[in-house]
């Protein structure tokens, strides 16, 4: 279905002639949008931070999990329990050390793994993959594969079900933006791969519409000797991305996709400079994105729109929840006190709301939505 939004942009009061720079004095802006930053939208100037509210009860409150608090984990993903989910994306994090004793299979959609903390090989019906931490590696749906850590793995695990992850449209940037295709690594038929296969027994766990069936081979399914085709895993690490930037213009969250599945994207924040424009915004601006839910993973650094979150944890914003920087945050950001960011989070933007499980709630942190209260 086509959309033909209304539009006819109109001007009132006091406004910038500029979303996100030039403010007037005074005043707090906050971006009503539809489509998250894709579609339509109206930038709002307030007497007051959005986010000082003295108390925040209800279903809209925003959430912050703790993944660092979680017990040791399964040599199986499908073991463990979801974090986050909906009928199109189920979030884990998997905390593994062990080698994996069965080889899995989705068929529920293609998976997505990010290497929080960690390394070790992959092996899957492609052949053998080394990982570090920082990497995210896309296992098409029904690819075969086990890991085998060499040191103790985090590994945020989001499932695109019934669906399938692609690149976005890089539209005037062109395609080598961000990154360059040709860096995504594949995996190999290597001696590695060649050497474990063989003749002992394995067993194939496979996942469809959540049930689990095993297959029981007298031989190591993993036995490919070449294949052509382009159905195959990737591996991208974060230090491989070259974010858009603007040293006038604050850009919204979208620009920083990563990956594309079916109602829902993957963003990446990496590393970059601040704006130096006297008039930009240093932060992120207010707003409610009132189409999708909003989940951030905290990987590594200092966090400059957050206060109090730590690497490992996980915030859930839901669908019309008014945020921005936290106070500290956005006076930092108005004394332009740094000059360049030092964070890499994962993000994921859903356009069906999520559900929180009981595994969420046992690790919130349930002061999180307070962390804005008393902003002037």
């Amino acid at each position: 279905m086509s959309k033909n939004w209304i539009s006819f942009p109109r001007v009132e009061g006091r406004a910038s002639r500029q979303a996100h720079a030039d403010l007037p004095e005074g005043t707090y802006e906050r971006e009503i949008g539809r489509e998250g930053f894709f579609g339509p939208a109206t930038h709002m100037y307030h007497a007051h931070m959005p986010t000082a509210w003295t108390s925040f009860e209800g279903p809209l409150r925003p959430h912050a999990y703790d993944t660092n608090r979680l017990g040791e984990g399964a040599t199986s993903p499908f073991s463990v329990e979801p974090l986050l989910a909906n009928s199109n994306t189920r979030l884990k994090l998997w905390h593994v050390e062990r080698p994996m004793g069965e080889l899995v299979r989705n068929i529920d959609g293609d998976d997505l793994l990010f290497i929080h903390a960690g390394s070790g090989s992959l092996h899957c019906d492609f052949g053998h993959m080394t990982f570090r931490d920082g990497d995210y590696i896309v296992l098409p749906r029904g690819t075969m594969w086990r890991i085998e850590p060499s040191s103790r793995c985090s590994i945020l695990l989001i499932e695109a079900t019934d669906s399938a992850y692609r690149l976005p449209d890089r539209g005037m940037l062109g395609e080598h933006a961000q990154f360059d295709p040709a860096i995504l690594e594949t995996p190999h038929i290597d001696d590695a791969f060649l050497k474990q296969q063989g003749e002992r027994p394995w067993k194939v766990l496979v996942k469809r519409r959540g049930q689990v069936s095993t297959i029981s081979y007298p031989f190591n399914p993993l036995d490919a000797q070449g294949w052509k085709g382009n159905c195959v895993p990737v591996r991208l690490n974060w230090r491989d991305i070259r974010p858009i930037v603007s040293h006038r213009y604050h850009l919204p969250p979208s620009v920083h996709t990563t990956f594309v599945a079916d109602k829902f994207v993957v963003c990446t924040f990496v590393p970059r400079p601040i704006e130096s424009d006297p008039g930009a915004l240093k932060v992120p601006f207010f707003h409610s994105n009132d189409d999708f839910d909003e989940v951030i993973f905290y990987h590594a650094g200092n966090f400059f729109s957050r206060d109090n979150i730590k690497p490992g944890m996980i915030t859930f914003h839901p669908a019309g929840f008014p945020h921005g920087p936290h106070p500290k945050a956005f006076a930092a950001g108005a004394k332009s006190e740094r000059k360049e960011t030092d964070e890499v989070a994962v993000m994921i933007d859903t356009r069906l709301p999520l559900d929180a499980t009981r595994l969420a709630e046992s690790i919130e942190d349930v002061s999180y939505a307070d962390s804005w209260r008393g902003a002037k």
